[in-house]
Order: C-alpha cells, then structure tokens, then sequence
C-alpha cells in the first residue's frame, strides 16, 4: 500500500487562539488617545480621548467597569507615561510595546486602525510587554539618567573653554591632561580674574601635575583677547553650575539608596576593592557601601564591573530579574547578543558603520 509523503518543510497549520478575552488597545498620541475594546464589551468600541489627566482617569474607570483586564499600548515617545501610571494605578494589566512590533498592515492608517490592531494582536496573545521596573526602582534610574545628561551639558562646556583657550593661542590644555584637574582650573579662573601673565599664572601648578612649570609658562603665552576671555568665563561658570547640579543628583541618588536598604542584611565587613581607581564621573559618596547594604553583594567584584557600572546596571533592572527567563534573554535585552536574522542564508544584519541609530533592545524597552 502506497503512503503519501509529506512535502519537504510542510508545517500543520494551527489557528490563531485567544488568549485575552477582555483586551483593549490604546494609540498613543501627544494630544489624544484612541481606544479600541473589544464590541461585545461596549456599544461604543472606540473612542477618542483627550491627554489630559482628567480625561485618563474617566478612561481608566471606563474600562475597568466594562471588564477589561489587560491593555497595551505603543511607546510612543514620552506621551505613553501618564496613561502607563494611571491605568496601572487603577489596577489593570499594562503591556507597553515596542511601536515597531506594532506595525498595521497595509492600507489606510489612521489612528482608529492603530487602536483596533493594537487590541486585536493583544486578544491573540501577539504583543510583548517592555521592561518596566518597580515603582521604588523609578526614582533611583530617573535621578541616575538625569545626573548622565547633567555629565554630558558640562563635557560640552570644557569643550568651550578649550576653544576660548585656543583663540588666545593658549596651548594649556595640550600640556596638561585634564584641564578640569586642580591645575587647570586654577589657571582658567585666574585668567578670568584679569591674572594674564604666564609667569604668575605657572606658580599655580600643582605639585602632583606631571608638565612642568616651565612648559606651563611656555603654553600660557598668547594673546588674552576680551572677547575670548569672556567666553572663557562663561563656560566656566556653566560648567561649575552644571558640577553643583551634579553634587545635588548624587545626594538624591545616596538618599534613593539609603530608603532601599534592607535593614535585615547586617554588613559588618566590606570586601576589598577591586578597582583602586575612581572613575572620573563617579557619584562623590561611597557607592559600594550603599549597594552592598541594597542587595546583600558586592557587585564590583564581578570582573568588568566597577563600582559606578553596578550602580547603573541596579538602576535600569532593579533587584527582580525574573522578567527575564533565563541568562540568554538578559544578554539580548542589553544588546550583547549576535543578530540571528538570516535571508538567503546570509545574515541581514547591518555593519556597525551602517548603522545610523543606537541598536535597540530586543526584550524591552525602557522608561
């Protein structure tokens, strides 16, 4: 009896199954909001919103007394946060997805479709959730990113003072390795005081500085224009006032940590450091004492970890790692993982040269 062979790579069909029964699907906008039920739970399926924060709270009492469960949205840059903090408040199941796992078929695209897609691959289970951490956790990553924008505004700034200094035909920031050292600065702000001549200007070398006073004399004659001198001044006052800002986040940053601490854990002995040196925009307080009493281990004893590099990898994941199965996930969430997409068997992958955007999380995104 003759058996009929499958084709080669034939796979059984399965049909799509509902998963969410109770589903709604949110297009995010910067003045409104589409949302999208499912009909049976609404005569009125879809509606339009405004953003404000009135107009959210009657949103999120509508769908949880018309019996919706779990809602997801796009991250649509910004504008998804108050709706995110609101619905989730009212005790609804939040999925925030990344817009590109959300492309709508072709045809026409309004913001009705996007809701109505958004709901329907929520229903069949389609939609991943983005990382999103615990609510004590929040407020560490938002003062530890805001303090890295105030560290990148005042490195624009000694890049304005090198230029005022090099109009002057002043070479002081080639003799020395960091003009924002103890030497470099008590040049610059002499300079700006109206002290303008090298020889003064060299005894203000510090005694652990590697050029000499000599070479110092040498780089520190030019031309101390008005005008370059001004400049001179004023990025060195917004870079001081970006430093006090700084100070101000890292106090916020040791009191956020000092409310997570375990009262529980005892730490009575602190292990040796594996790095010596500080890094040069590391939070100013002790920042392996205050996470060892966080989490009960030392992190920068991990090889590749310093005491700061923890402190970021903490505020970003918070202490529950279970949202991520296993070690592999994790790996890929930080974009550590090889690219797996092959066409034609070749990889698709872009060279790093081609790429003109930061390569983005495959598990999640962040707040």
């Amino acid at each position: 009896m003759a058996h009929r062979s499958k084709a080669k790579g034939t796979r059984r069909r399965t049909k799509l199954r509902v998963i969410y029964t109770r589903a709604a699907g949110i297009d995010v906008g910067s003045t409104l909001h589409v949302v999208a039920v499912p009909p049976e739970l609404s005569a009125e399926p879809v509606q339009t919103l405004q953003s404000f924060t009135g107009d959210l709270y009657r949103l999120a009492s509508w769908l949880v007394d018309i019996g919706v469960t779990t809602v997801a949205m796009e991250s649509t840059g910004i504008y998804w946060i108050p709706v995110f903090d609101i619905l989730e408040a009212h005790g609804l199941e939040v999925l925030l997805v990344n817009a590109q796992h959300v492309k709508t078929v072709p045809g026409r695209k309004t913001d009705v479709n996007d809701a109505q897609w958004i709901q329907q691959l929520h229903t069949y289970g389609l939609l991943r959730g983005s990382f999103h951490p615990a609510p004590d956790w929040s407020a560490l990553r938002v003062y530890l990113r805001h303090r890295e924008r105030f560290v990148e505004y005042a490195a624009a700034h000694i890049q304005h003072m090198q230029k005022a200094l090099m109009h002057m035909h002043l070479q002081l920031h080639h003799v020395l390795s960091d003009i924002t050292g103890l030497t470099g600065m008590q040049i610059m702000r002499a300079i700006v005081a109206g002290q303008h001549d090298p020889a003064v200007l060299a005894t203000y070398r510090d005694a652990r500085c590697k050029a000499s006073e000599e070479t110092i004399r040498a780089a520190l004659t030019g031309h101390y224009r008005r005008a370059h001198v001004c400049a001179l001044r004023q990025a060195l006052e917004l870079y001081d006032s970006y430093q006090a800002r700084i100070e101000a986040c890292d106090q916020e940053i040791q009191s956020t940590l000092e409310s997570l601490q375990n009262d529980a854990r005892a730490i009575e002995t602190l292990p040796a450091a594996r790095h010596k040196k500080q890094q040069s925009h590391a939070p100013r307080f002790a920042v392996r004492e205050a996470l060892l009493r966080v989490l009960g281990v030392d992190l920068s004893q991990i090889d590749g970890f310093s005491a700061s590099t923890a402190l970021k990898l903490v505020g970003e994941c918070g202490m529950d790692m279970r949202r991520w199965p296993t070690e592999k996930h994790f790996t890929s969430w930080l974009t550590l993982a090889p690219g797996n997409k092959i066409s034609g068997g070749r990889s698709c992958i872009p060279k790093p040269d081609a790429q003109r955007i930061a390569p983005q999380r495959s598990f999640g995104y962040l707040r």
